[in-house]
């Protein structure tokens, strides 16, 4: 397998991930009126939110982890490849994050929209162009980790 192919595949299950995740926020904001929407986001705005809700957050941002680092972990082969896989799923699954809650809410309503990003440790804000300069850069890492991985798998050979 390519490079190339590597990572479109790798790319297809960030797209994915992102996508099923904007849904659930779609779910959740708009039929189940659980969670503010991001225009009411202060830091005080947590503590209003029952302590079982964000219990659950947390337990869902650790799973995304998880299925972030388990994909990683079975499709990189090697350390670089590991890595790199990581860092690019994880870029593309947040950017299109935010391109699926465009698609769906039509929000963020511009770059400077301040967000709720996570709540493990504590809750993380900052408006919506950090993440998404953080994810490119991510996925621009990523690129070079998983690149510098096959180098290493073809002189071993």
């Amino acid at each position: 397998m390519t490079v190339a192919s590597y990572l479109a595949l790798v790319g297809a299950f960030g797209v994915a991930m992102g996508y099923c995740e904007a849904v659930l926020v779609y779910y959740l904001r708009q039929m189940l009126d659980l969670v503010p929407l991001p225009e009411d986001i202060d830091p005080t705005m947590v503590t209003s939110i029952d302590p079982t809700v964000i219990t659950v957050e947390q337990t869902r941002e650790t799973a995304t982890i998880i299925m972030l680092v388990s994909l990683a972990m079975v499709a990189g082969r090697n350390g670089w490849q590991r890595i790199g896989t990581f860092l690019f799923a994880f870029g593309v699954w947040d950017i299109f994050y935010y391109v699926g809650l465009k698609a769906l809410l039509d929000w963020p309503g511009s770059l400077l929209a301040p967000d709720l990003l996570f709540l493990i440790p504590q809750p993380w804000y900052a408006p919506v162009w950090v993440p998404l300069t953080a994810s490119a850069g991510m996925i621009v890492l990523g690129i070079m980790c998983v690149r510098y991985g096959a180098k290493l798998r073809m002189r071993e050979r």
